[in-house]
């Protein structure tokens, strides 16, 4: 067998027969992409209601989908209502209006809203409270605890707040995005003699939605109250001589998309302060209510904002339940978090060598999160400081506050290094922290640019130059991921290190594209979007269906976080058509239908939801027997294929490719505790064990081989076992079944 060629790819090919003819431009083939995406979002929820997972974790993931669930309100949504606004009925691949997408939308997101609660209530808080975890209602406070509560108000809270009492000198005032809000019903006449009977009451942000009750006022030490309980208590001190009949919760989202106009704006960076203002108050697209708020009130509400019922959302507890996950950091019991872990070093061995020798003996591979994001600071901070290095560019997509990699770019600045940053200001609310980066390096002398308008550069790369010898060597880091040193603990992504002069130059070329003009020159290994990965992908895509045509072996392995791209699903199809056999790790947004008699029936989709976020993307072909596969920035989207910047880039080593397909393709089809199989329908069956068969985890699995820390001295089920035999058990489950 060639030693490139991985032992996945069975040993014998697949010849078929002239499949039926399909129509691959008929919409019933196509999945919406918005109810694709609101259906990864109950898979997320799943986390919250599975035993399994530790209690404070649950109510994280429980957290997360709402938190999911305001960004899809804000984005999707808020496109869709755009579309329906001017009269759009034009529909995508799927087939669905605008009004029917909306409808869809709006029937599912209530189911699931409505599961978020019950959780909550019915399994998550009286789970806390056994454990001694407590979220006190209004109703539970003893006396001691009112007089706290009423004393906090009045000292710490009454101060900062500003009911506005409807009248026609007081219209309904204009409300953040997602601020907590109060509509507060009373009677009487104050002091001018006016008779408003309606307040609104916005709760300042800076004050903390959970209080912890200090232990001589609380019943015990992990008593907790919301601040929303604590105004609601004491509402009436605000409206003094009057006499407060109601007073309920509610929410408003906005559309939240930024818009700027490409042909009008002269600075990008000064065109996004100025809008990212606006944001706040943009065009509602959801009202959150409590659930004892009267009809007439929610009606009001809407009235307001300019909604309709269907837009209403009448909700069990906290209208923010996102703020509930201060709570998990607030209590400290490990037991009901994940167990602590260190990730691997795997430069350890090199400590005495310089990273630039290091990389320009071997290229290195890094997995996040359960090795260390480190060797890519490490990088950056010698590149810094070390007098041969003479330049240093990179791209910056999210970097989050206090971010190490913009530090030691200004430290490379300020040293005297040609420092030159592509940083994407368009990076989705990520923008306002892009700004403060850009100006601090723009100030520590970096040459700060902003990639190409109209292309946001989604491209992962680092590039150093370095004299050595009396010549110049580059090397490079690309990514699957962000520079961002928080999510590299969260997200699941690889990293590449290297001084091979090939790769390197094509991204030196890329790098001129995005700081420079010029018709754009052929690279020799990376792929790149706008221009060459897609005609690739389909290439590759189209390779494999020959050679299955011919009856010689055929397959294709990936993982992404969405597959949507009309062109990357026809050519999967035919693929699958003619034999190919087709395996899709897509965490997301999947609009192919796997399954599909004659069609897709030998396309598999999995999602993988767990610990960690899967981020990854990786191509893998069987291509002859030669086994190419890449690592990527870019997704199977639209987006990602035609308004990106992004690179895909080849692992030539046998061994890190091997290693690659074991960790980041393999063992998540072994997977049967976090992994989701996908229906033709769009639906997904959460896949288990079998009665004698061992639970596995991929990413425990790749915690316990990988990381520093609470590693297993064996594991029941090595990474990378073949995917053919993984196949065949499954064929052989599905045959007892029938």
């Amino acid at each position: 067998m060639d030693p490139n060629a991985d032992p996945a790819v069975p040993a014998e090919g697949i010849v078929t027969e002239a499949p039926p003819p399909f129509d691959l431009d008929d919409p019933a083939l196509y999945l919406n992409r918005e109810l694709a995406q609101i259906e990864f979002n109950a898979r997320v929820l799943a986390q919250a209601r599975d035993p399994d997972v530790p209690l404070l974790e649950r109510l994280r993931f429980l957290t997360i989908t709402s938190t999911n669930m305001d960004e899809f309100f804000e984005v999707r949504v808020g496109g869709v209502k755009q579309r329906l606004a001017t009269g759009s009925v034009k529909t995508g691949q799927d087939g669905l209006s605008p009004t029917e997408v909306m409808a869809r939308i709006s029937t599912r997101a209530h189911e699931l809203v409505d599961e978020q609660y019950r959780v909550l209530n019915e399994e998550l808080l009286p789970a806390l409270s056994n454990e001694g975890i407590r979220l006190l209602r209004r109703s539970e406070w003893s006396e001691v605890q009112r007089e706290w509560t009423a004393d906090y108000f009045e000292n710490q809270v009454a101060p900062l707040l500003a009911p506005v009492a409807l009248d026609p000198a007081h219209p309904f005032p204009s409300i953040i995005n997602k601020a907590l809000c109060f509509v507060i019903g009373f009677s009487g006449k104050d002091a001018y003699g006016r008779t408003a009977s309606v307040a609104i009451l916005q709760v300042p942000r800076v004050l903390p939605r959970i209080l912890k009750l200090p232990s001589d006022v609380a019943g015990q030490p992990g008593d907790f109250v919301l601040i929303s309980s604590v105004i609601h208590s004491q509402v009436a001190a605000l409206f003094p001589g009057m006499r407060v009949r109601s007073c309920h919760q509610f929410r408003i989202t906005r559309d939240s998309d930024l818009w700027v106009d490409e042909e009008e704006m002269v600075d990008l960076l000064d065109s996004l302060k100025g809008e990212l203002p606006g944001r706040r108050y943009g065009e509602a697209v959801r009202v959150e209510v409590a659930d004892d708020c009267p009809e007439e009130t929610a009606a009001l509400l809407l009235e307001e904002v300019g909604l309709d019922r269907a837009d209403l959302f009448t909700v069990r507890g906290p209208v923010n339940m996102h703020r509930l996950a201060h709570l998990i950091d607030a209590v400290d019991l490990p037991h009901l978090k994940w167990p602590l872990f260190t990730p691997g070093a795997p430069l350890r061995r090199d400590a005495s060598r310089s990273i630039f020798e290091i990389v320009r003996d071997r290229d290195i591979l890094l997995h996040h999160p359960f090795e260390s994001f480190n060797p890519v600071i490490e990088l950056l901070h010698a590149a810094a400081r070390d007098p041969d290095v003479l330049a240093i560019k990179q791209t910056l997509y999210r970097t989050g506050g206090e971010s190490p990699i913009i530090e030691e770019l200004a430290e490379a600045a300020r040293n005297g290094k040609e420092v030159t940053v592509v940083v994407e200001l368009m990076a989705r609310f990520d923008e306002a922290a892009n700004i403060e980066g850009a100006v601090r390096l723009r100030d520590a002398g970096a040459n700060v640019v902003y990639g190409i308008v109209g292309y946001k550069c989604h491209a992962k790369m680092l590039l150093v130059v370095r004299r050595e010898g009396g010549r110049l060597r580059r090397y490079v880091h690309l990514g699957t991921g962000n520079y961002h040193h928080r999510t590299a603990k969260l997200y699941t992504d690889f990293g590449y290190l290297t001084s091979d002069p090939t790769i390197c130059a094509d991204v030196h070329t890329v790098f001129m594209q995005l700081t420079s003009v010029g018709r754009g020159q052929e690279l020799k290994l990376l792929l790149q979007a706008p221009f060459t990965l897609l005609t690739r992908l389909r290439e590759a895509i189209d390779l494999e269906a020959e050679e299955a045509r011919a009856g010689r072996p055929a397959r294709i392995v990936a993982a992404m976080n969405s597959l949507s791209e009309p062109l990357v699903i026809r050519a999967l199809y035919e693929a699958a058509q003619a034999g190919v056999q087709i395996d899709l790790l897509v965490r997301g947004i999947c609009c192919l239908r796997p399954g599909v008699p004659g069609l897709s029936e030998n396309i598999t989709v999995r999602s993988v939801v767990g610990r960690f976020l899967e981020h990854a993307r990786i191509f893998w072909f069987h291509s002859r027997g030669e086994a190419r596969l890449y690592l990527a920035s870019a997704d199977w989207m639209p987006r990602n294929l035609w308004r990106r910047v992004e690179v895909a880039f080849p692992l030539v080593d046998p061994d890190l490719r091997a290693r690659t397909f074991a960790e980041g393709l393999a063992i998540y089809f072994e997977d049967n505790r976090q992994a989701w199989t996908m229906r033709s329908d769009g639906s997904y069956v959460a896949v288990r064990p079998g009665p004698h068969e061992p639970v596995v985890r991929a990413q425990t699995q790749l915690l316990d081989r990988l990381s520093e820390v609470g590693r297993s001295a064996t594991s029941a089920n090595p990474p990378g076992r073949r995917l053919a035999d993984l196949r065949r058990k499954g064929s052989k489950r599905k045959k007892k079944k029938d």
